[in-house]
């Protein structure tokens, strides 16, 4: 009876369905819909760059073995279309699912950003952009848009029921609870951020534009730069006389690293300089886990924004 019972429970272990996300924000969406069913795992550890990750071994293994896997798209992770080309198992691309909402860089931003040729030039020089950010190019900071986390949702769930029926009514339920939150949180957001609709801020990567657009944000500058080579003279003036102009602002940078130049360009300037997190590394990887990225966003833009 005691056997039996073991055997059981092994067997129903391993009958969970493996779910395996490229980054923690689809982690997060994952975590949701799989609520009390399994645990999704995530390919990128913590601060790792989607752009340019050089998978392990046993990553590659596991991007063969898991049964469901979930990425942005080649516009976000360019290793992973190389990697899943020898995997037999479903993998989706979520930036081409139907009825997402997709930006594309310099939809209202192209005037604003606070590049000379100079800076251009050694930051191709460097190939160290960490991707494309010309106008046109499509934005793939996609998850900060929390309609597109309900189509990711959507779509996981459906994948879900499909690969594991005797849980399928559960899938269902985890999404329209997800849902049912993000109803809550979108107008809680929305009246937090309203008030700061206003207030002057400066980006060192261009990955908010979605949480923006939704919330009634908007930065005044792209201050982008190659992480390994430092602007020239003339750039970094031009940078100091666009913070002079506007005056009392905030410069968000993104953890773990602050570009080198931050504390050099703000110094004996009225600009704070601060951090968002795109990635939810605070995050829990739990039902609620998405909602506190988005939470922990507003309040990064509230902490400082709010006291100007």
């Amino acid at each position: 009876m005691i056997s039996f019972a073991l055997l059981f429970v092994v067997g129903s272990a391993q009958a969970e369905v493996r779910v395996l996300t490229s980054i923690k924000p689809l982690q997060l969406i994952a975590a949701a819909v799989q609520d009390g069913v399994g645990k999704p795992d995530v390919l990128l550890p913590p601060g790792a760059s989607p752009h340019h990750y050089a998978l392990r071994p046993s990553d590659m293994r596991r991007v063969q073995e898991v049964d469901l896997l979930y990425w942005i798209g080649p516009d976000m992770e360019s290793f992973m279309p190389r990697v899943l080309a020898t995997r037999e198992k479903p993998s989706v691309a979520v930036q081409s699912l139907p009825d997402m909402t997709l930006r594309h860089f310099g939809e209202e931003h192209d005037h604003d950003h606070d590049h000379d040729h100079e800076a251009e030039q050694a930051q191709a020089a460097a190939d160290e952009h960490d991707h494309d950010h010309r106008p046109g190019s499509l934005d793939a900071h996609l998850w900060l848009s929390s309609a597109n986390a309900r189509v990711i949702a959507a779509r996981m769930a459906a994948d879900l029921a499909k690969a594991d029926p005797a849980n399928a009514a559960r899938y269902q339920a985890n999404l329209e609870s997800f849902g049912k939150r993000l109803d809550v949180l979108e107008p809680r957001l929305k009246a937090q951020l309203e008030p700061l609709a206003a207030k002057p801020f400066f980006v060192f990567h261009e990955a908010f534009d979605y949480f923006e657009a939704a919330h009634g944000l908007r930065h005044v500058g792209v201050f982008s730069v190659a992480s390994e080579v430092q602007p020239g003279a003339r750039h970094v003036a031009a940078m100091r006389e666009r913070l002079q102009e506007v005056g009392p602002s905030c410069v968000f940078s993104e953890p773990p690293l602050r570009p080198r130049l931050a504390e050099t360009l703000t110094a004996g300037l009225p600009a704070t300089l601060a951090e968002l997190d795109a990635m939810g590394a605070a995050a829990p990887v739990d039902a609620s886990g998405y909602e506190r990225m988005l939470q922990t966003l507003a309040d990064g833009y509230s902490a400082c924004l709010g006291k100007l």
